[in-house]
């Protein structure tokens, strides 16, 4: 089976994984400050917060932004479900934005409708506005940081699938355009440290915030402190956090991959340009890429054209993986879920995100991949679709 994505670790990285273990620290060590740095470094921004995972992160990056009961979070409906339910973790209401019908983000149209709406109608403004990059393709960050400007919500990216790519010639994860970015290093993600997250943000209070919900709510630091050190093993705690630390472990594992992101991410564009140009005869549509952006290439998302097609969407899926392609889909529409739904979303709030889910499939995509497993999908599409 050709897995829809996957985890590469070179002698480098077991090298480095290896040392860790026979050093004097697991936890709390060198190596996740390292880490941050080398994220810092990578998309030139001021701060780095390295967790045990996305979904941590996100829910930091919330608190930090001050979400709590009685606020009101908007996001997309196309994404995993951790990009909603930190808005849940913190007491505060979710809803969501319809997609763009090309780029499957967050549209910004859809979102300045949604505002104008809520404005006129003395309903709640949002919060946070939480957009993902998905697969990897930049939000129009431009035109929803300035509806944040207008309307005076915060943003968060949730860049989950984006590190190594670009927007206007900045990096995602500079912050440029909101103020906190998230990114994800589970294995299928473009570099991996297993389970991992770092949060990202050029605002000294919100990294310290962070810095400290990630570990329980404590410091060592006088600034932080509300009584002088009583002694080398002092510290107070000063909020209510989270064990939410990365290991020592994971963030070596993380600094010898983000060595090889660049290379990584060219290979990843490389492989899909391939595949763009190779399945554009097809009954499908292949991912549009917006201007001014370098998409991270997380994923490469078909779009079925069933009323070309004998298949019914399932069937092209099912066939496909019986030919040994593993592929998959991103995401189920997050308000079809019957948690969601039993706060009151219903099918068909968001017809766009519902139409994508009933064409998409995601196919192998994954830096390593061979010429002969990428000809082998493309021959097996060819095969089911025709």
């Amino acid at each position: 089976m050709i897995p829809y994505g996957r985890q590469e670790i070179t002698q480098q990285d077991v090298d480095s994984v290896v040392s860790v273990l026979k050093s004097d620290f697991l936890t709390q060590g060198p190596q996740v400050p390292l880490f941050e740095s080398s994220i810092r470094q990578a998309v030139n921004v001021k701060f780095a917060t390295a967790v045990n995972s996305a979904t941590s992160a996100l829910h930091i990056a919330c608190l930090a932004l001050g979400v709590s009961k009685g606020d009101v979070v908007w996001t997309t409906p196309i994404t995993f479900v951790a990009s909603a339910n930190c808005a849940l973790y913190c007491g505060s209401d979710i809803d969501f934005v319809d997609i763009d019908a090309s780029t499957y983000n967050l549209c910004p149209e859809k979102l300045k409708m949604k505002l104008v709406d809520a404005k006129e109608n003395n309903l709640p403004l949002p919060k946070v506005v939480i957009v993902v990059h998905l697969c990897g393709q930049p939000c129009e960050m431009d035109k929803i940081h300035a509806l944040g400007k207008k309307y005076g919500f915060s943003i968060i990216e949730d860049a989950s699938h984006a590190i190594g790519g670009k927007y206007k010639g900045k990096p995602i994860g500079s912050c440029e355009y909101s103020d906190i970015t998230v990114f994800s290093f589970h294995p299928v993600k473009i570099v991996t440290t297993a389970e991992g997250g770092v949060a990202t943000t050029n605002n000294i209070e919100m990294a310290q915030k962070m810095e400290l919900l990630r570990s329980h709510g404590i410091t060592r630091n006088e600034k932080l402190m509300t009584e002088t050190s009583h002694g080398g093993w002092y510290y107070e705690q000063v909020a209510l956090g989270f064990n939410y630390r990365m290991t020592e472990m994971q963030a070596a594992l993380g600094v010898s991959q983000m060595s090889r992101l660049y290379d990584i991410v060219a290979k990843r564009n490389e492989l899909a340009a391939r595949y763009d140009e190779l399945l554009k005869a097809l009954p499908l549509v292949t991912p549009k890429q917006i201007n001014d952006s370098y998409s991270g290439r997380h994923l490469y998302v078909i779009r079925l054209l069933l009323d070309k097609i004998k298949l019914n969407h399932q069937q092209v899926y099912n066939q496909l993986r019986d030919r040994g392609i593993g592929v998959n889909l991103h995401y189920i529409p997050v308000h079809t879920q019957p948690y969601y739904r039993d706060l009151g979303f219903e099918i068909g709030m968001y017809p766009e995100a519902e139409k994508y889910y009933q064409e998409a499939i995601s196919i192998p995509l994954f830096h390593h991949m061979t010429s002969s497993q990428q000809n082998s999908v493309i021959s097996s599409l060819r095969s089911v679709l025709r």
